[in-house]
């Protein structure tokens, strides 16, 4: 278990308000259509028979990379300004 999954099981107040900011979240007409993008270029991926086996699809770049490159870009190299407030 993770140290943020150890936190938020110690901390239920905690819990339900970023489960209540993340609902809120999740039904914004652009992150449904960001999700609806991903799971279309997924689909596709698969229908072409590439292994993306532990790679996402970014968004910035518009291509499969590797999920730690994905998760670890700033907007100085093709990254958005969300990733950085993410990271602090």
């Amino acid at each position: 278990m993770g140290k943020t999954q150890s936190y938020y099981d110690k901390n239920p107040v905690a819990k339900a308000k970023k489960d209540a900011y993340n609902k809120d979240f999740n039904t914004k007409p652009e992150q449904r259509a960001k999700r609806s993008e991903l799971v279309q270029k997924n689909r596709d991926t698969d229908k072409k028979g590439v292994d993306r086996t532990g790679k996402d699809y970014d968004h910035a770049t518009k291509r499969l990379v590797k999920s730690s490159v994905n998760r670890g870009r700033n907007s100085k190299n093709g990254g958005t300004a969300g990733d950085k407030r993410a990271r602090g």
